[in-house]
């Protein structure tokens, strides 16, 4: 059901987990963490042509690893107390300048990021942020909480840019 309407507006549509399912359901592609399926057989599940990331919790140990081995892109976190997963949490926003400072493999920040803590996590250099109950629990309701993310994001570059 999904698919149509991320498509339509050319939003890809990753499946969190599962890359079998990913592959059945004809998702763009897979996330997966330490503790799911590893990366080469996410890989190979879903082929090539699809996206492949990979969550690294705090190491860019683990990073390198799955950038070297061709992971689209690194996840980082959880940088917040979150509710959506059991996690080590804690992770520095110092991993995200790192990371930029060392690849040009994208980084993601995951964990309990809302509206109001993802800029210093934009700043420090996330390109992407997961976010569920940032969107989904927000006050003036997901689709304003879309927007005022993207600001955050828009706000950055302009920053970036001076």
């Amino acid at each position: 059901m999904l698919r149509p309407i991320t498509q339509a507006h050319d939003v890809a549509l990753l499946m969190n987990d599962r890359p079998d399912l990913a592959t059945e359901t004809g998702c763009d592609g897979v996330h997966v963490g330490q503790d799911d399926t590893p990366y080469l057989e996410a890989r190979a599940i879903v082929g090539v042509d699809a996206i492949v990331g990979v969550t690294c919790k705090r190491s860019l140990h683990l990073a390198m690893d799955a950038a070297e081995a061709g992971a689209d892109y690194v996840a980082f976190g959880a940088f917040f107390a979150t509710t959506t997963k059991l996690t080590e949490g804690g992770a520095d926003p110092e991993i995200l300048t790192r990371w930029q400072s060392a690849t040009i493999v994208p980084c993601v920040a995951i964990g309990g990021i809302k509206v109001e803590n993802c800029a210093r996590l934009v700043s420090a250099g996330a390109d992407f942020v997961s976010v569920a109950s940032g969107v989904w629990d927000y006050p003036a309701g997901p689709a304003q909480a879309v927007k005022d993310f993207n600001a955050v994001f828009a706000a950055a570059a302009v920053a970036a840019e001076s």
